[in-house]
């Protein structure tokens, strides 16, 4: 048997593809199986060349990412995802929060678009397909329409859509109101929920949302977060979801 026809193993190369960077508590996680099964099936897309697996940061579990040769696997269209430091923890995060869509957190959804697959998805789009990225399209100097990507766009069975960004670090205050203006402009939109850090940055996002007339559209929910990521556990822990109640509100 290949390493693709595993079902299991295919699902792993799916999330991973959906991902910049992922870790073995998350393959677990996503999978339901023990902690060294996760591991070894990481270690076997490894072998395979499906998977990159290096360990970052001293201390802290080896990060994974899908080759383009795992793309490949799964008939992908999606590049080969690009690891910035600067970025790791809310790349870890972003996983975290896909599989916690994928568990009922946000409630029933029929579909849970990631960042990267957005992306792809417009880049590639024909005419009359609908983007799904947010904003009425204005072009920019190089003639590209420019609407920005939420970190994940959920849909709900009824077609509502959720925009859900995980905001750990902040953004400059004119990029932060241009990503307002942009979920403004945008009707489809029906929610956009921030997940973040601190009070400092839920205070500055209601601002902006105030700003840009959209403060009944913009909801803010503190999460707990470390640095490395992981299940519910303890210190391997990436970031603690508010509670489903809480996100109803």
């Amino acid at each position: 048997m290949s390493v693709i026809e595993d079902h299991a193993t295919r699902l792993l190369l799916e999330f991973l593809a959906e991902h910049r960077c992922a870790v073995a508590p998350q393959a677990q996680a996503l999978l339901g199986c023990s902690p060294g099964l996760a591991r070894r099936r990481l270690r076997r897309l490894a072998d395979a060349g499906l998977v990159r697996s290096e360990r970052i940061f001293a201390g802290r579990p080896s990060t994974c990412r899908i080759t383009a040769s795992g793309l490949s696997a799964i008939g992908s269209s999606l590049a080969p995802p690009r690891l910035h430091l600067s970025h790791y923890s809310h790349d870890l995060g972003l996983g975290w929060l896909w599989l916690a869509a994928r568990a009922g957190a946000f409630g029933d959804i029929a579909v849970a678009y990631s960042e990267r697959s957005m992306r792809s998805h417009d880049a590639r789009r024909g005419a009359t397909d609908e983007p799904l990225g947010a904003g009425i399209g204005v072009s920019t100097p190089g003639g590209s329409a420019q609407r920005h990507y939420p970190d994940l766009l959920l849909e709900t069975p009824a077609g509502r859509r959720i925009a859900v960004e995980l905001e750990l670090s902040g953004k400059s205050p004119r990029r932060l109101a241009g990503i307002m203006l942009s979920y403004a402009a945008d009707a489809r939109i029906d929610m956009v929920l921030y997940l973040v850090a601190d009070r400092r940055l839920a205070t500055r996002i209601q601002r902006a949302a105030r700003d840009a007339g959209i403060a009944d559209l913009v909801r803010v929910q503190p999460v707990v977060r470390s640095i490395q990521g992981g299940p519910a556990s303890g210190h391997d822990r990436a970031l603690r979801m508010p509670s489903r109640q809480a996100l109803a509100r």
